[in-house]
């Protein structure tokens, strides 16, 4: 199990928090995902290491941007 850590610009609510996920557990093979709004982060887990494309075409997809 892989466990990485992403900063996503502009969420500021539970809803934000849904969409990032929504998106980002769509990708095949991941586990978990959470979300802290207030420090502007996403934990992934996953089976593998997640394709970084992958996870910033999921945020972007929600309407945020992945920092970095």
């Amino acid at each position: 199990m892989q466990e990485n850590v992403y900063s996503v610009s502009g969420m500021t609510c539970s809803h934000c928090a849904n969409a990032v996920r929504s998106e980002i557990t769509r990708i095949p093979g991941v586990r978990e995902v959470t979300v802290d709004v207030d420090a502007g982060l996403v934990t992934v887990e996953a089976d593998d290491q997640p394709d970084r494309g992958a996870i910033r075409a999921a945020v972007e997809e929600a309407g945020y941007q992945l920092v970095g």
